[in-house]
This record gives structure tokens, C-alpha cells and sequence, in this order.
């Protein structure tokens, strides 16, 4: 049970955490969304329990959209589907998966390795301490707008497609690997 609640609030943060650092709109701004997932994005992918040593959940990607599983196969964990509050863009080998939330669009970045795997990708703020410092490393690049809207924090930036591109190569994306099952 423990287990099933620790995987739970793992997704929840992935998808989507308390504090963020939010954008204006859909990123890359000025790049097309994708219509559908890509062939090659689509399948099953596996994240790996490090204490245990096992697959736990499954993210089940397809043309449409997204959603999980549990390892008892049950699909109730969350779901996705592309439309105008779910935005998939593709731009220099990353796919910029964006959710309209609190009207803030909150960005996770998809990189898939040669092997099909994918890297599940955000700026990450849950940590206070690392929190400050990201946002002080940040707000030396770009203008940062602190947005509350309930018990969310956004921190909002507006990156030109080269400024998030630096962004990423700098490393202040990081996140999860998925390992592609089929």
C-alpha cells in the first residue's frame, strides 16, 4: 500500500507539483504543436523501482495521448489527451510536453534515446533549498514572475526558443528515466 501511495505522489510530482516554474505559453513559443504522438514515441515504458529492483507503473503512450497503469494493470492512475490544456510540441530532438494549469502552462520534456527509452524531464523545485538556488541561477537569465493562485506557486518565465534550448543544456531539466517494454 505504501508502495502504491509513494508511486502516486512520484506521478503526481512528475506531472505536476505545487511549485513550478510555469511559461506564458506553450513552449517552444512559435513552434507548431503536434496533432498526434509520433510513431516512434508511441508504446509502453516501465519506471524502475530503485529500492525494490522492479518495474512498477506503466506509461502507456499512444496517438492520442497518455495514461498509466499500475503494476496490477489497473488504469486509474492518470490520463492525457492531446487538446488545447495538452500541448506536445517537437523541436531540435526534444518533444515539449505542455499543461495548461491555474491558466500557467507547465512544461515536461520527453528525450527518447537510441534505445526507445525516454528521459521524463522538469525543472524541479520540490526541494526548498534547491528551489531557491534554481530560481536565483534562473533570475539571472530570464525576468521570473511569481504567480500564487491557490495553494500554487508558479514562477512564470518567457524563454525565446533559444534561451529554453540553453535552459536544458545547462542542465536545469533533469528527471526520471522510462524504459520502453514494447
Amino acid at each position: 500500500m505504501m508502495k502504491t501511495v509513494s508511486l502516486i505522489i512520484f506521478w503526481s510530482v512528475m506531472l505536476y507539483s505545487c511549485k513550478e516554474v510555469s511559461f506564458t505559453e506553450a513552449q517552444p513559443r512559435g513552434v507548431a504543436p503536434l496533432k498526434e504522438v509520433p510513431p516512434a514515441l508511441r508504446g509502453v515504458y516501465q519506471t524502475f523501482d530503485k529500492t525494490t529492483g522492479e518495474f512498477s507503473d506503466t506509461l502507456i503512450v499512444e496517438s492520442w495521448g497518455y495514461h498509466f497503469k499500475d503494476k496490477n494493470d489497473k488504469d486509474w492512475l492518470n490520463r492525457g489527451t492531446i487538446s488545447d490544456t495538452l500541448v506536445i510540441k517537437f523541436y531540435q530532438n526534444y518533444y515539449f510536453v505542455n499543461f495548461k494549469s491555474e491558466g500557467q502552462w507547465v512544461l515536461r520534456l520527453v528525450q527518447q534515446e537510441p534505445s526507445g527509452a525516454i528521459r521524463f524531464m522538469s525543472i524541479d523545485l520540490k526541494d526548498e533549498l534547491k528551489r531557491k538556488e534554481i530560481l536565483k541561477k534562473l533570475g539571472k537569465k530570464l525576468i521570473i514572475k511569481e504567480i500564487k493562485r491557490k495553494d500554487d506557486t508558479f514562477y512564470q518565465i518567457n524563454p525565446s526558443p533559444e534561451q529554453l534550448m540553453a535552459l536544458i543544456k545547462e542542465g536545469f531539466f533533469t528527471g526520471e528515466r522510462l524504459n520502453k517494454v514494447k
